[in-house]
């Protein structure tokens, strides 16, 4: 499965089976994770067998069932760091897809006080990845209308309708799709437009784009 397939395959879910991530499943996922640590310098963590976290009022009112592993999203105060656990949060998200994995980003069902993830000084907990084997795949979410989410200057050239449209299967929070890219010569700007967690959307949002777009294709603008 390519990236881009494990895109448009990918689905929140929320119910779990008791299925084990098998050893080699679970080594790939450490690798993707110690990749992503060396070029963020984020701290991300995979915690298994530990189902304290999702065990409170909170994960009943998120309506989680089963949920015994997760992502810890950890890393130094910055202002970019909600932006940065995004982006590198859903390469993980994506690769666990291409490994056979279920996932669901989670900002605030779970118990932190009965969590195993370590947060270092000057560090902070983003938020975390809820992952396993689910019950089922999930379903699709409604998107907004392209054009509502994009500016171009001139005509859209084939590489940035991609982009959008593996932007517009990205998870937000919410799916609140509270983003917006605009296009001139080919520099791309990506912003939040409100929201809550939007800085972390714009990361995932990011990722999404530079798959479908190609990295070749475009310049973020500085």
């Amino acid at each position: 499965m390519t990236t881009m397939e494990a895109i448009q395959n990918r689905h929140s879910v929320r119910s779990y089976t008791d299925l084990k991530i098998g050893n080699d499943t679970l080594a790939a996922l450490q690798a993707e994770i110690n990749a992503c640590n060396s070029e963020s310098e984020l701290n991300i963590q995979i915690i298994t067998n530990e189902p304290g976290a999702f065990g409170g009022f909170m994960a009943h009112y998120g309506k989680f069932s089963g949920v015994k592993n997760y992502i810890a999203l950890v890393g130094k105060k910055s202002a970019d760091l909600e932006e940065r656990a995004g982006y590198y949060g859903e390469r993980i998200v994506l690769k666990a897809g291409q490994l056979g994995l279920n996932t669901c980003w989670v900002a605030l069902t779970f118990s932190k006080r009965k969590s195993k993830y370590v947060v270092g000084k000057d560090e902070k907990l983003v938020c975390v990845i809820a992952i396993g084997y689910g019950v089922t795949q999930g379903v699709p979410h409604k998107n907004k209308p392209m054009e509502s989410l994009c500016k171009t200057d001139g005509n859209m050239p084939d590489w940035f309708r991609s982009g959008m449209e593996a932007a517009l299967l990205a998870p937000t929070a919410l799916n609140q799709q509270k983003f917006l890219f605009t296009l001139i010569d080919n520099v791309v700007k990506a912003e939040i437009t409100g929201g809550i967690n939007s800085k972390i959307d714009l990361g995932i949002v990011k990722y999404h784009f530079e798959i479908g777009a190609g990295v070749e294709s475009f310049k973020w603008v500085k």
